[in-house]
């Protein structure tokens, strides 16, 4: 194995011989390495030869993973992007935009999976969408070539993209792309999912057409086990095995018996489980977390929630209307961004009119988090609009896309 020690004998060090013998230690080097950020150990690739190789290794990259800890980036329209932090510390932002992609359009992220971030430029007249899978760390991306290149002439819709990265199994990733696949233009719940590889480069056909409900939300598909997991406004739901492509159902969220209409708020993974929580009406403080058992025979009530005790200290997400509803004329102004299982929790992550809250489930505590954008001041946070935020667990990874 290449030897790790610097080519420079340390002239101005007092202890030579020390510093020599500290520098040439492959495993002590690397234990403290393994422990720098990535944008450092982008620059420290500079240093030697030697570190290039130690830094470039994949083993040390899966070893720089294992000690990273999962943060939240936060996204709003157009491109404004920050990172909360529970402890209210001057922590450097992992990553405030995706500029370097350098899309005329601009973009916006979709997923975040393991450090990789999977994204789409905005809507642009005369211009057709494109998808990038990128690493905000290391600034590296790639566009994805347009899916259906090798056939499916009539698919023509694009409804989700979902990205799947799991590095302790393979360094390569796949992105899932669900069409509306309808020969006819009266057709309708016609669909096909391609694969796209960044083993091969190529996108694939996966399955045959399959029927889905009108209103499946493919955009806001979520990865877990392996699966990608798509439910509807009405309950119906269906879930994506990738490595076996096989499609199929799970069971349907627990329904409200006073309510026609599913009130879903949040659907997402963390900590390993699965996440649903429906809130029913704007004037209540009470729901329920519900999870989703592992072999996939129930979704199971997890954490009872009562947030009254945030409206008494934060009268500010009260809003009083004089216009009588069927539910009342009081509503509570809040975004359920994230359902967080992390040690010392779990947490809900809340957004209030002009605050972030975190929501200790455990023992109903909560405290105003800080960290969004690079100057979290009063003037940027309570210019940010109730409700335009959607967020992400985010790791960094030396991951190459």
């Amino acid at each position: 194995m290449a030897s790790l020690c610097p080519t420079s004998n340390f002239p101005s060090d007092p202890f030579p011989a020390a510093a020599e013998e500290i520098a040439c230690n492959q495993d002590l080097i690397t234990l403290i390495l393994i422990r720098v950020p990535v944008k450092s150990l982008l620059r420290f690739k500079c240093v030697s030869k030697n570190w290039l190789y130690l830094i470039s290794n994949p083993q040390f990259s899966t070893r720089h993973r294992s000690l990273a800890s999962a943060g939240i980036i936060l996204c709003q329209s157009p491109g404004l992007i920050g990172h909360l932090s529970h402890h209210c510390r001057n922590a450097e932002q992992p990553f405030t935009s995706l500029n370097f992609i350098g899309d005329s359009a601009g973009v916006k992220v979709l997923q975040s999976i393991n450090g990789l971030v999977l994204c789409c430029s905005y809507p642009k007249r005369g211009k057709r969408r494109s998808f990038y899978v990128c690493n905000p760390s290391t600034r590296q991306f790639l566009m994805l070539p347009p899916p259906n290149a090798d056939g499916c002439d009539s698919c023509t819709t694009i409804f989700g993209v979902n990205l799947a990265f799991n590095p302790s199994k393979s360094p390569h990733y796949q992105v899932v792309c669900v069409q509306n696949c309808s020969s006819s233009s009266t057709a309708s719940g016609n669909y096909q999912i391609e694969i796209y590889s960044s083993e091969t480069g190529t996108w694939r056909l996966s399955g045959s057409p399959f029927v889905a409900s009108s209103d499946m939300v493919f955009e806001n598909g979520v990865l877990w086990n392996g699966t990608i997991h798509w439910i509807s406004p009405k309950g119906a739901t269906l879930c994506f095995d990738i490595d076996r492509e096989r499609l199929r159902s799970m069971p349907s969220p627990p329904s409200h018996e006073r309510w026609d209409k599913r009130r879903f708020r949040y659907f997402g993974e963390s900590g390993g489980h699965l996440h649903l929580v429906e809130i029913y009406g704007p004037s209540t403080t009470q729901f329920q977390v519900f999870e989703m058992e592992a072999d996939y025979s129930r979704w199971i009530p997890k954490y009872d929630i009562d947030m009254a005790a945030i409206v008494d200290e934060l009268p500010g997400m009260v809003m009083e209307y004089l216009e009588l509803h069927e539910y009342g004329s009081r509503f509570y102004a809040f975004v359920l961004l994230f359902v967080q299982e992390i040690e010392g929790g779990p947490f809900l992550l809340l957004h209030i009119p002009g605050k972030f809250i975190s929501y200790n489930i455990r023992d109903r505590t909560f405290k105003e988090i800080c960290g969004f954008g690079p100057k979290s001041t009063e003037t940027n946070t309570s210019a940010l609009q109730i409700g335009c935020f959607h967020a992400y667990q985010f790791v960094e990874t030396l991951a190459s896309v």
